[in-house]
C-alpha cells in the first residue's frame, strides 16, 4: 500500500507531509507505517518505515526526531545529534537544509510551521497539555531567533482526534478554564453527566492565532474515528490492545 501524505498549500514550496498509517511493513495491532520507537513493535520494522517515511517527504536527508515529554520546550537543531540520540523536548526548529523535522502523534495534534522566505521551520507536538502549556508559541519564538518572522510563518494542524471523539471529565475543563475562562468555548456537553468534548484541533488554531499567526490550516482529520488510516492511542485503550503505533508529521528544507 502506497505511503499517505497529505500536505497544504500554505506551507508550500516547503517539503512536508502528515503522514498516517498506510504503506507500512508493520503487523498486528501495529499494522502499517509505525514509527514509534517506544512501541512494542518489531524495531526493524520500524526503523524500516521510518525510512520510508523519510523517503516520502525529502529523500536523502537525516530524520530527526525528539523525545516527547508532553512539554512546551522547543529544540533548535542546528546539526544532527547522533543516531541514538534524541533530545527531549516536543518542539524541534531549524534552518539548515537536509535537515528532516519529526513529530509522532497518535491523537495528539502535530503542527507544521514554515517561513519560506526565511528558510526556517519548525514541528510541534501539541497534546492537550503542551498546548495549554504554550509548546506553540515556544516553537514560535524558536523559530524567530533564526530569523523568521511571525508574520511570514505558516501553520498547519495534522490529524488528530476530534471533538466528537474526545470525552473528557470536569476537572480537565477546569484546567483551561482556570487558564482563560474563554477556554471554556472549546468544550461542548458530553454524553454523560459533568463529561465534556474537547476540540484539540480548535484550541490549538486558537493559540496560533493569538500568537499572531495569519495563517493556519487545520485538515480536520480525526485519527480516532479512521482506524485504517491513523494510529489512535485512545481507540487502542478503548479497544484494550496492550500498545499502540504512532504517525509521523515532517516538514525539511531541501
Amino acid at each position: 500500500m502506497t505511503i499517505e501524505a497529505l500536505r497544504t498549500p500554505l506551507l508550500a514550496p516547503i517539503a512536508h507531509g502528515f503522514l498516517g498509517r498506510r504503506g507500512g511493513v508493520s503487523v498486528g495491532i501495529h499494522s502499517g507505517l509505525n514509527v514509534g520507537l517506544g512501541s512494542q513493535d518489531d524495531a526493524d520494522s520500524v526503523a524500516e518505515n521510518r525510512r520510508r517515511a523519510r523517503d516520502a517527504v525529502l529523500p536523502g536527508s537525516r530524520l530527526i526526531t525528539c523525545y516527547q515529554i508532553h512539554s512546551a520546550e522547543a529544540v533548535t537543531v542546528l546539526t544532527p545529534p547522533e543516531d541514538d540520540v534524541r533530545p527531549h523536548g516536543d518542539a524541534l526548529v531549524t534552518d539548515r537544509p537536509g535537515l528532516l523535522l519529526g513529530i509522532l502523534t497518535a491523537d495528539c495534534a502535530p503542527v507544521l510551521f514554515a517561513d519560506a522566505e526565511a528558510g526556517v521551520v519548525g514541528a510541534a507536538h501539541a497534546g492537550w497539555k503542551g498546548a495549554l502549556g504554550g509548546i506553540t508559541d515556544a516553537t514560535l519564538l524558536a523559530m524567530e531567533a533564526l530569523g523568521a518572522r511571525r508574520e511570514r510563518i505558516a501553520a498547519a494542524i495534522g490529524p488528530c482526534i476530534a471533538r466528537a471523539s474526545y470525552e473528557v471529565d470536569a476537572a480537565f475543563l477546569r484546567r483551561f478554564a482556570q487558564a482563560a475562562p474563554e477556554n471554556e468555548r472549546f468544550f461542548a456537553d458530553g454524553t454523560r453527566a459533568d463529561h465534556y468534548q474537547f476540540d484539540l484541533e480548535a484550541y490549538v488554531a486558537h493559540r496560533l492565532a493569538a500568537a499572531g499567526v495569519a495563517r493556519v490550516a487545520a485538515l480536520g482529520e480525526d485519527t480516532y474515528a479512521q482506524k485504517d488510516r491513523f494510529f489512535s492511542f485512545r481507540r487502542a485503550t478503548h479497544c484494550g490492545e496492550p500498545s499502540y503505533g504512532r504517525q509521523i508529521s515532517l516538514i525539511g528544507i531541501g
